[in-house]
């Protein structure tokens, strides 16, 4: 499966402000805000404003300044929840999903900052 971006997906929704959020911070190149079903007490989606698909291809293809702005606001999240190293937090968790076996299910480049408790082992054993 691989995933074109589609101006309908509800990431690109928020951004035109058509589906509320609980918005944690923005800035004028990302939005973060509270995910509708946290897997930890502090989880956090951080999303580039541009059309991103994945990681990969914000990576290769997002101008430096939304890259620094979305990795900027990301450390600002960290701040922000008490969970980042910097500022005394006991530590986080970062993931991206991209594609089919990352288990990607918005086509939207998305970043999820997640802490408050032990996240327990990156990925089960097959």
């Amino acid at each position: 499966m691989s995933f074109a971006y589609d101006d309908s997906n509800i990431f690109a929704r928020i951004l035109r402000g058509e589906i509320p959020n609980d918005t944690v911070a923005e800035n004028d190149h990302a939005l973060a805000f509270r995910d509708i079903s946290p897997k930890a007490p502090s989880h956090v989606l951080v999303i580039p404003k541009g059309r991103y698909v994945s990681f990969d291809d914000f990576a290769a293809n997002a101008s430096e300044a939304e890259i620094a702005g979305f990795m900027r606001l990301c450390a600002q999240v960290c701040a922000s929840e008490s969970v980042g190293l910097e500022k005394g937090g006991d530590g986080f968790r970062a993931i991206t999903n991209a594609g089919a076996h990352g288990v990607q299910e918005v086509p939207h480049f998305h970043l999820h900052i997640m802490g408050g408790a032990v996240m327990g082992p990156m990925i089960g054993t097959r």
